[in-house]
């Protein structure tokens, strides 16, 4: 008897959302001169992460972060999807 046994690799990303919220225009000009204004997401969501989500769920986040080789396929997936947006209409 033979058998046959497969093997599936699920990488799970984690998904974004996009928010709208509404701040000081100071915090405002002040996000754009300091952070910069392609960062200003990744440094709002990295101040605000520690305060909504649980412990065990933020250490399992950073764990999957550090395995490179993970973040490495993501990126590649990542920039392998830009075209396919970069054509849609708008």
């Amino acid at each position: 008897m033979t058998v046959a046994a497969s093997t599936r690799v699920l990488h799970v990303k984690a998904v974004q959302k996009k928010l709208t919220i509404t701040i000081d225009e100071k915090v405002s000009d002040g996000l754009h001169t300091v952070v910069g204004r392609r960062r200003i997401s990744r440094f709002i969501e990295d101040a605000v992460r520690p305060h909504v989500l649980p412990k065990q769920l933020e250490d399992a986040y950073r764990r999957m972060a550090a395995d490179e080789k993970r973040e490495a396929e993501a990126l590649e997936w990542a920039e392998g999807t830009v075209g396919d947006v970069s054509d849609e209409p708008r």
